[in-house]
C-alpha cells in the first residue's frame, strides 16, 4: 500500500534570488557545498560559515528551471542578514540578491501529484532520502494535507536539524550540526570561508558534540535546557516537538543515564549518525585534542 503524500506549508522560510553571471563562483567561493557541481533539478544543502568555521546560516541552493539564477531557501528571520553577508564579498562580481516572494512547502511520504502542483518548482530535499521534497512557489491551496507542526516532527524523527532552533550563530560547527554526514559540506571543491577548520576537525576526528535525536516518557523542555549525566552538563536540550527532540550533546556521554529537567532522556541516533558516534567515542579514550576557537 502506498504512503500518504503530506505537504505543508513552511510559514518561517523564505526564498532568494541570486542572479547574473558571476552567481555560481561567487556563490562557490563562500558557502560549503560544491554548487559549481549542481545539475538541473537537483538541489544542495550548505551553509555560510565564519573564518573560524562556525556556523552563521545554512540554506537549500537550486537552479531554476530555466537555468538563470540559483533560488537560495533559508530561514524567514536570517533572510535579510545572509544577503547582506554574501554581497560584502560582491566586489566586482555581476551578482544581484534580491528575495522572490516565493512560497516554500515541505512534502514526504508519497511524492505529491505533479498535477497539483502547476509550476512549482519540486526538488528533493538532498539530505536523506526519507526527507522527502521541497516545493517552491506551489498553489498552497490545493496542495495543503499536512501542518508545519507536522514537518517539524518528521525532521525531528528523522535528526534533521534546523539551523534556527538548533544552532547558534558564531558558535555551532559545522559538524557539531551533522551536516558533514548529511551531504551539507564538499570535501572536494576547494576554498572556502571557514573551510580550513572545517576539514582539519573532519580529518583528525576532532568532534566532541553532535545534535542527537532523543526521546522522552514526557514532553521535553524548553531550548536550551541543560543534559545532566551523573550530576554534570553534559549537552543542551535543543528543538523539541512533544517526546523527541535534538540534543546537543558530547558524545563521550551517550552511554550514560541522561537527565533533562530531572526526566530521562534517551539518544536515537539513526543509522547514518551512528559510524561517526563510534568513531568518536573510540578517539574519546586518546588524549584531548583542543577543538579550534
Amino acid at each position: 500500500m502506498p504512503s500518504v503524500s503530506h505537504v505543508a506549508l513552511l510559514e518561517n522560510r523564505t526564498v532568494l534570488k541570486l542572479s547574473g553571471a558571476d552567481r555560481v563562483k561567487f556563490l562557490q567561493g563562500l558557502v560549503t557545498a560544491d554548487i559549481a557541481a549542481l545539475t538541473p533539478g537537483a538541489a544542495a544543502w550548505s551553509a555560510c560559515l565564519t573564518p573560524q568555521g562556525r556556523w552563521q546560516a545554512d540554506f537549500f541552493i537550486v537552479p531554476d528551471p530555466d537555468d538563470t539564477c540559483l533560488l537560495l531557501d533559508c530561514a524567514t528571520e536570517q533572510a535579510e542578514s545572509l544577503r547582506a553577508q554574501l554581497l560584502r564579498f560582491r566586489l566586482r562580481s555581476d551578482v544581484r540578491l534580491e528575495a522572490t516572494g516565493m512560497r516554500v512547502l515541505a512534502a514526504w511520504g508519497e511524492r505529491p501529484d505533479p498535477a497539483l502542483l502547476e509550476n512549482a518548482i519540486i526538488f528533493a530535499d538532498p539530505r536523506l532520502e526519507t526527507a522527502g521534497w521541497r516545493l517552491l512557489d506551489a498553489p498552497v491551496d490545493t496542495a495543503l494535507t499536512a501542518t508545519e507542526l507536522d514537518y517539524n516532527l518528521h525532521r525531528l524523527v528523522l535528526g534533521l536539524p534546523d539551523g534556527v532552533q538548533d544552532c547558534e550563530v558564531g558558535r555551532t560547527l559545522v559538524a557539531e550540526a551533522n551536516m558533514d554526514l548529511l551531504g551539507g559540506v564538499s570535501w572536494t571543491k576547494g576554498c572556502y570561508m571557514g573551510q580550513e577548520v572545517t576539514a582539519r576537525m573532519h580529518y583528525r576526528t576532532l568532534v566532541k558534540r553532535r545534535l542527537i535525536p532523543v526521546a522522552s516518557t514526557t514532553p521535553l523542555p524548553a531550548p536550551g535546557t541543560p543534559v545532566l549525566a551523573d550530576g554534570v552538563e553534559v549537552g543542551t536540550l535543543r528543538s523539541s516537538q512533544d517526546h523527541v527532540g535534538l540534543a546537543l550533546l558530547k558524545t563521550a556521554a551517550l552511554e550514560k543515564d541522561l537527565l533533562c529537567d530531572g526526566h530521562k532522556l534517551v539518544p536515537r541516533p539513526p543509522v547514518w549518525l551512528s559510524a561517526a558516534l563510534d568513531a568518536a567515542q573510540s578517539s574519546s579514550s586518546n588524549p584531548e585534542t583542543p577543538e579550534p576557537s
